[in-house]
């Protein structure tokens, strides 16, 4: 029987965003997986979570914790397989340190995953783009701030994880003005910003508060901007009555 504790750690801690080069968001994303996956086999099992093996997170716990997150924490297959891809990226780790669970890696790969219906997405027009940039209160700096990331996100095609991960000194004040991304798997790239992106991000660095952290946009604290703050500002500000599609 092997310890899962102490392998669990290293690929959390080091493997990750050492040698992964891992986001910190992919990297919380695969930690609070294994919280839960530990949670319940621990309870499964009755165990102290400190004294699982690594023995003890077989396919038929897998797959009873991944019926767990749909039924009773209401998990869609999208969130499920995210947690599963998880642990298969931790049974990939362990099977070039403990030879030993070969086997058991190799039956934990054949999981499949649950197949997702891709929803369309409905097209907007021009003027209904522009309603929706045009939403935020101008007259207020979380206004500014709002405005400059709605344009980022629809001028540069950016990911919430993208666009609240900027750094203020990714915005490249040169004409014509740009940012550069770090986006999904480290992958990076200089995007070039329309004027009135650009003009925008401006206005928000020149209200913006000097003293707040190294991100390009902060919260009403002076903290990081996160992925549920720009959720939350998302579900509160009422969309503009000139992108409201009729009925």
């Amino acid at each position: 029987m092997t310890q899962l504790a102490p392998h669990l750690t290293a690929f959390l801690r080091e493997h990750l965003p050492r040698e992964r080069c891992a986001s910190v968001h992919t990297c919380e994303a695969y930690a609070y997986s294994f919280q839960l996956l530990v949670t319940f086999a621990a309870r499964r099992l009755r165990k102290r979570p400190c004294l699982l093996q690594i023995e003890d997170i077989d396919v038929p716990t897998i797959l009873a914790f991944l019926e767990h997150i749909e039924a009773v924490r209401g998990n869609k297959p999208r969130s499920r397989n995210a947690r599963l891809a998880a642990v298969k990226s931790f049974f990939r780790y362990l099977e070039h340190r403990v030879p030993a669970v070969l086997d058991q890696a190799l039956r934990v790969h054949a999981i499949p995953m649950k197949k997702i219906d891709e929803a369309l997405v409905a097209s907007l027009s021009r003027t209904e783009v522009q309603a929706l940039l045009d939403a935020p209160d101008r007259r207020t700096s979380s206004g500014i701030r709002d405005r400059a990331m709605l344009h980022l996100a629809f001028a540069g095609g950016l990911r919430v994880s993208e666009l609240v991960g900027l750094a203020l000194d990714q915005f490249g004040w040169r004409s014509p003005a740009s940012i550069h991304i770090i986006g999904k798997g480290r992958r990076e790239r200089v995007l070039p910003l329309w004027q009135e992106t650009a003009a925008a991000v401006r206005a928000w660095i020149a209200v913006r508060p000097k003293d707040g952290e190294t991100a390009l946009f902060l919260n009403n604290a002076g903290r990081m901007m996160t992925r549920s703050g720009f959720e939350y500002i998302l579900e509160n500000t009422p969309p503009p009555r000139s992108a409201a599609r009729p009925r």
